[in-house]
């Protein structure tokens, strides 16, 4: 039987092959990589992308909220170690652990589905740079610092993006043919920039916390680690 620490390197070794396997050449296919999430295509044309909420979903939902109160909860109080240094399977922490490890897999799928969604509302402003920033946070940081600026000697992405591409962004942002996008769309694209950025600093904390623990979960394979 597969122990809690097998289950949760497993874990991350999808999430790492999800993110290894981003495209770094000019060809992203959503259509793919949404396919990979859903399973079926056919659950996608029931997908409102006119609708944020009707695409993105995880963050409003009970579960997530309670799993991140319950993360950060723990972090600020530090580890309760069980007995002999190790976390027991009847521990609450334990659990949460393993509530964790399914919702870091929920987190990299809800981030593709907003990330597609940015792309499919500011491909109108900048239809090249999804070409040019391929990894979804780092393109939800680089639009919310664009919005409808057509001149980007005004914006500076320097810290968002190394230096040579954000050259290559600058000089194709002068000959696009891209317009600024309507009031109303550009709010609903920030505000899914914002929730791709707010995920994956909940990624972030739910790993600080499972890192945390897993000294006191499996502490020889954390060594060897």
């Amino acid at each position: 039987m597969a122990t809690l620490a097998d289950s949760f390197l497993a874990d991350l070794d999808d999430l790492s092959d999800n993110e290894a396997e981003i495209p770094e050449d000019n060809e992203v296919d959503a259509a793919d990589m949404e396919e990979d999430i859903y399973g079926d295509l056919a659950d996608l044309e029931n997908l409102n992308y006119d609708d944020l909420d009707c695409v993105s979903k995880l963050q409003k939902t009970q579960r997530y909220i309670d799993i991140m109160q319950k993360v950060e909860e723990a972090l600020q109080k530090g580890s309760q170690v069980s007995i002999q240094g190790v976390i027991l399977e009847d521990d609450p922490e334990y659990q949460l652990i393993e509530e964790c490890t399914a919702l870091l897999v929920d987190i990299e799928n809800e981030i593709v589905i907003i990330h597609n969604f940015i792309r499919d509302k500011y491909r109108l402003k900048f239809p090249e740079l999804e070409s040019l920033v391929h990894h979804p946070i780092d393109y939800a940081r680089v639009v919310k610092k664009i919005g409808n600026e057509m001149d980007l000697t005004l914006v500076n992405l320097e810290g968002l993006l190394p230096s040579d591409i954000i050259m290559v962004v600058s000089v194709t942002a002068s000959t696009t043919t891209g317009k600024p996008l309507p009031e109303d769309v550009l709010s609903k694209t920030v505000e899914a920039c914002d929730r791709a950025l707010a995920l994956d600093s909940a990624k972030k904390k739910v790993l600080d916390f499972v890192d945390s623990r897993m000294g006191y979960i499996a502490p020889n394979l954390s060594s060897i680690v």
